[in-house]
Parts: structure tokens; C-alpha cells; sequence
């Protein structure tokens, strides 16, 4: 008999049962390990025991071999499979050490190695076909454009520096001795930059690098330009325009090479150009500088005049004055005027990358002028040369209205001719109120030679309404030496 018995059916005919053998079967089994439950029909002729109905027969120690068993089949699993693991990773490890061993012996040898494939050959075709990105320089460069050395090699022959020496007096100064009372004659030397454009000697530069108004110098005494060469010839003003800041100068040679000038009309914003010149005198002589236009038609007012200029981040340097502006082709589009560098606050930097050039196109018609009659024709004038802005506090200090202060006017000038006097302060303009000399100019502008405008003076507290024929602006060193200067009769 085995250690677990369990009839789940059994079937019996009737008559065949002997209740003292079941009853014997019962006194056999323990009560603790068996459940007794018997349903018995009378009519039928089959008995049937379900689940319910079973005897069960178990042992206490009968579930040990089945865990024995259990346990066994799993450790042999996990043995096999840690087998396995081991294998597998010998063999990668095995493959690994192969390759590495044979790469280096190729690397060492030069031997081809067997178990390491050749890497397949680049397609460099492909990589040809490829266009380089753009430089940044290209990206502003005109579709015409040259290259930078071809362009500074075409106009470095047209370049020259300007040397300018100024006379001037100085005022009454105070020493050990006292106050003295001869005025000093002082000197001193300039320079800046300009550029040939004629082949018989005909050079553009800036006219404060030959007329001095900071120290009221005048007209330089005495003008020489360098050429390229490092040839150094005299020079002669012919005309100089301080409104514009243009000059023309002349040189005695033949044969020399022109700039070639451009359309500043045609530039773009964003457009590269080239600034050459002499930053801080002659030692950097023919300096080159690069950068983009910046924007155009700039409206800056320097020394009292506004100017339109073409504004830049090209390095443009004390001295660079009067210097070419070039295109990406080598062409003149503007001449070098101004850098402003001026700081916002006391703890903040100076600003840098402002520089103002004069548009080439606008001083074309200004440079024929000025070789042709030595002043810029058409320009109406009122024939008053030195004023003063009256201020809000020097008009009640000397109960005068604030305007334009007449300190000296030409002679036989439109103001002189039409009754104005030294000492007025002209307060209106053709119904505009002014206060500065820069807005009597800019109003005045609007007309042209020939034209009748009112003004309004006050003279010992009167408003007096006066016409004046504009006239048209001539020579300014002309103008200069006719001018009478009497601050006594501003009491007339």
C-alpha cells in the first residue's frame, strides 16, 4: 500500500457490500487524517462517492520528497543556465582579445589583419560636392566684388597724407613779470589723410585738416602731402567748404593715379567697405580698416552743422581724416569725416564702432564747385559770419530775448544791405521763433539765392521786422578778409 491513498470514485453493485468490511476499513483509519462522509441509495443500483465523499488517506511526512525534488530541478536549472552565461561571455571575451591582438600587430607590422574587415573608403566625391559655407566677409561683399589685397594694391597709389602748419595768436598770458600785453604768435601742426582724383594733382581731403575753427587758426600757412612713394610734395589750397567739411588741395606733378569714385547711392545697409588712412600721424602711414555699413543718411550735427552721412563701424581714427571709403569694388563712395567717441556717463565706456563718412555722390557736385568758382554755388547766405546764442539764463542776466546774438556781419552782405546791425538778437525767421544759430541756418536753407525772407531783431527793446534778399554764398576766406567786427556798436 502506498504512503497516500485518495479514492476520488469508486463504483459498487448492489449486494456486494459487506458493511463489516467497511466497517473495518474505518476502524483502520485514524480519524485525524480522514473525513468521513457516506450517502448511500437504497434504489439504486450503483453508489458513487464525490470529492466530498472521498476518504484520504495521508501520511504526516508525505510532502518532503516532492520539495526534495522540486529543489533539485531548479538547481540544475540555474546551473545550466550559468553555464551558458559563462560560455557566452568567454567566447566574446576570446573574440575581443583576437581583434585587439590583431589590430595591434597590424598597427606595429603594417600586416593585414585577417580577422579585422577593411574599413570601406570614403566617398570624398560626395564630400566635393559639397559647397563651404560662406565667410562673412563674402556674405557683404557685392556680386562684382574683388579681392581685399587687389583693392588696397589699386588705391594705395592714390592716397596721400596731409600735413597742415596753423598760426595763430594767443592770448594775453601771466608770468613772473606780470601780464603780457604782446599777443603770442603760436604754431602748430596738423595732419590727416586724402586722395588723388585727377592725374594732374588734384587732391580731396576734409577742410578742418586745412581750416582750423577750434583755435580760430584760419587757413593753414603752409600745406605738404605725402605720397605712397614716401615723395613729398607742396601743396596749394584751392577751396575749402566748412559747411560740408570738403577741401580741394593742388600739387605740381602729371601722371598721377585717380581714385576711381562710385555711387554711394547704390550701398546697403549691412554692405562691406574699407577705410584707408593715417591714424595718429604719418608712422601708420596707408592704414586699412574694415567693416559694414552701419546705416545711411545719417543726420549728425558737428561743430553746429548737420551733416548727411553714411555712418560705419570701420575703424576711423584721428588722422584718418579726409581718407577714401571704399566699396567691396574698390570704388570711392565716401570720405572719412568724423568718429564719435564720446562717453554717455562718467562710469560707463566711450563709445567705439560710430564713424560718419560724406557721402560720395553729395560731394561730387561740391568738389566741381569748388575747383570751378572756389565756393559752392546756389547756396544762399545771410552775410552774417560770427554770432552767439543768447540762453534762457544770459537773457535774464541781460534782459535781452533769448535768440541769435550778431556779433559781425560782411560787409555789403544781405544783412548790412537790408539794416541789420551788430548787437540785434534776431528772435524769427519767416515766423519761426529761433533760439540757436543752428536753427536760423536750417530754416534759412530752405531757400535758395536770390530769395526775400523776414526776420524779426530786438534792438534796446524793441522788435523790429526787417527784409532780407539772400545772397548767394561765396569763398569763405574771401568773406573773411571783408568782415567788420565792432562789439561797441551794439549800443546803435
Amino acid at each position: 500500500m502506498s504512503d497516500k491513498y485518495n479514492d476520488r470514485e469508486h463504483s459498487f453493485s448492489s449486494g456486494s457490500f459487506d458493511s463489516n468490511g467497511a466497517g473495518d476499513i474505518f476502524d483502520s483509519v485514524s480519524s485525524e487524517n480522514s473525513e468521513k462522509s457516506f450517502d448511500y441509495s437504497a434504489n439504486s443500483t450503483e453508489s458513487k462517492y464525490d470529492t466530498s465523499s472521498s476518504y484520504a488517506f495521508t501520511s504526516e511526512n508525505s510532502e518532503k520528497p516532492a520539495k526534495k525534488k522540486k529543489n533539485t530541478v531548479l538547481k540544475g536549472a540555474v546551473a545550466v543556465l550559468a553555464v551558458a552565461v559563462l560560455g557566452f561571455c568567454g567566447v566574446k571575451a576570446y573574440k575581443f582579445l583576437r581583434v585587439t591582438k590583431d589590430e595591434l600587430v597590424a598597427e606595429y607590422t603594417g600586416i593585414p589583419s585577417r580577422t579585422v574587415p577593411e574599413k570601406p573608403a570614403e566617398d570624398k566625391s560626395a564630400d566635393a560636392d559639397k559647397e563651404p559655407l560662406p565667410s562673412l566677409i563674402e556674405l557683404a561683399s557685392r556680386s562684382d566684388a574683388k579681392p581685399l589685397p587687389d583693392i588696397v594694391d589699386s588705391i594705395m597709389p592714390s592716397v596721400v597724407g596731409v600735413a597742415s602748419t596753423f598760426e595763430y595768436e594767443q592770448e594775453q598770458t601771466f608770468s613772473i613779470w606780470g601780464w603780457n600785453p604782446q599777443p603770442q604768435i603760436q604754431r602748430f601742426r596738423t595732419t590727416g589723410t586724402g586722395f588723388v582724383i585727377t592725374e594732374d594733382g588734384y587732391i580731396v581731403t576734409n577742410s578742418h585738416v586745412v581750416y582750423d575753427e577750434e583755435y580760430k587758426a584760419g587757413e593753414a600757412i603752409d600745406v605738404s602731402v605725402l605720397f605712397s612713394d614716401e615723395t613729398e610734395h607742396e601743396a596749394s589750397i584751392i577751396a575749402y567748404d566748412p559747411e560740408t567739411d570738403i577741401a580741394v588741395l593742388k600739387v605740381d606733378e602729371k601722371g598721377l593715379t585717380p581714385a576711381v569714385l562710385g555711387d554711394s547711392d547704390e550701398l546697403r545697409v549691412g554692405e562691406l567697405v574699407i577705410a584707408v588712412g593715417n591714424p595718429l600721424g604719418f608712422d601708420l602711414f596707408g592704414t586699412v580698416t574694415s567693416g559694414i555699413v552701419s546705416a545711411l543718411n545719417r543726420k549728425i550735427n558737428i561743430n553746429e552743422k548737420k551733416m548727411n552721412l553714411i555712418q560705419t563701424d570701420a575703424a576711423i581714427n584721428s588722422g584718418n581724416s579726409g581718407g577714401p571709403l571704399l566699396n567691396s569694388c574698390g570704388q570711392v563712395i565716401g570720405i572719412n569725416s568724423a568718429k564719435i567717441s564720446s562717453s554717455y556717463s562718467s562710469s560707463s565706456a566711450s563709445v567705439e564702432g560710430l564713424c560718419f563718412a560724406i557721402p560720395i555722390k553729395e560731394a561730387k557736385s561740391i568738389i566741381d564747385d569748388l575747383i570751378n568758382y572756389k565756393y559752392v554755388t546756389g547756396r544762399p547766405q545771410l552775410g552774417i559770419i560770427s554770432t552767439k546764442d543768447i540762453t534762457e539764463a544770459e537773457s535774464r542776466y541781460w534782459d535781452i530775448p533769448v535768440g541769435v546774438f550778431v556779433i559781425s556781419m560782411q560787409e555789403d552782405g544781405a544783412a548790412d544791405l537790408a539794416g541789420i546791425k551788430i548787437g540785434d538778437v534776431i528772435i524769427d525767421i519767416e515766423g519761426e521763433a529761433v533760439a540757436t544759430t543752428q536753427e536760423l541756418n536750417e530754416i534759412k536753407n530752405k531757400y535758395k539765392a536770390g530769395d526775400t525772407v523776414n526776420l524779426t531783431v530786438s534792438r534796446n527793446g524793441m522788435d523790429i521786422k526787417i527784409k532780407v534778399t539772400l545772397q548767394e554764398a561765396k569763398n569763405v576766406t574771401a568773406e573773411r578778409k571783408n568782415t567788420r567786427s565792432d562789439i561797441k556798436e551794439t549800443s546803435n
